[in-house]
């Protein structure tokens, strides 16, 4: 497998790395970046809705716990369902929205990340399996032409059309950058 070297990073004519003031990277972290966030997720997908099984899942104090689901409800991955049980008063329970299940690629692409370099040496704790032929998921990226992309080493980020870069201190004033985004699109 290629690894990333540091000449990648480096800025040739006409190719300088984008500084960007609204990255959705940064966005995304700023919703699901946090190692509990991640595992109430983890269980949403397995199924797991009631607050006390999450808990006894994920091992999350009471508090944190519920402070990550209403965070989730907040930002749309999660949203309450309420149930009573026959004496009990009404609870809520956690369902995965669009928006939640859309991440399901996430998690299981830091999971196979997981399982080829930190898992035992007895191999992955959980195996993920298509319910209609058994066979084991894998995930591959493909280009909008559908061709197969091997990794970094195949991909050229450009801006995009919401592209929104921050100033560089290099910039002097009246040069040419990609500070807007009509002059990154004709770098």
């Amino acid at each position: 497998m290629a690894t990333y070297d540091s000449h990648m990073n480096e800025a040739a004519p006409g190719n300088l790395p984008l500084r960007l003031d609204n990255c959705s990277i940064e966005r995304a972290l700023g919703v699901v970046g946090e190692k509990w966030t991640f595992l109430v997720l983890r269980e949403a997908f397995g199924g797991v809705r009631r607050f006390a099984d999450m808990q006894a899942a994920t091992g999350a104090p009471r508090q944190v716990l519920s402070a990550r689901l209403t965070r989730l409800v907040e930002e749309g991955l999660l949203r309450k369902v309420p149930y009573r049980e026959p004496g009990q008063r009404q609870r809520d329970e956690y369902r995965l929205t669009q928006m939640g299940l859309d991440l399901y690629p996430t998690l299981v692409a830091l999971m196979q990340w997981g399982d080829r370099y930190l898992s035992d040496h007895e191999g992955p704790p959980v195996l993920i399996t298509h319910r209609g032929c058994g066979a084991t998921v894998e995930q591959h990226f493909r280009c909008a032409e559908g061709h197969e992309v091997a990794g970094p080493r195949e991909v050229t980020p450009l801006p995009g059309p919401g592209v929104r870069l921050r100033p560089t201190a290099s910039a002097s004033p009246g040069s040419p950058s990609l500070a807007s985004p009509a002059s990154a699109g004709s770098a």
